[in-house]
């Protein structure tokens, strides 16, 4: 468990010493992540943008609202 302290320069201390410790990806690697996340993000609202407009459709034909 982590020690108490009250004191704001010894926490920014500590901050630091954790921050040091991370491994941070690379220019590429968040640039392929970041293009990753934009192409799924894309295909999934393709993919609800035809199930939406399939499922209207489809209700319009078997209830025979909006016409």
């Amino acid at each position: 468990m982590a020690s108490r302290t009250s004191n704001p320069f010894t926490f920014l201390q500590q901050v630091r010493q954790e921050t040091a410790k991370v491994t941070w990806p690379s220019r590429r690697e968040t640039m392929i992540s970041t293009l990753m996340v934009l192409v799924f993000a894309f295909i999934a609202c393709v993919f609800f943008f035809v199930a939406d407009f399939a499922m209207g459709y489809a209700i319009e034909l078997i209830l025979g609202l909006g016409r």
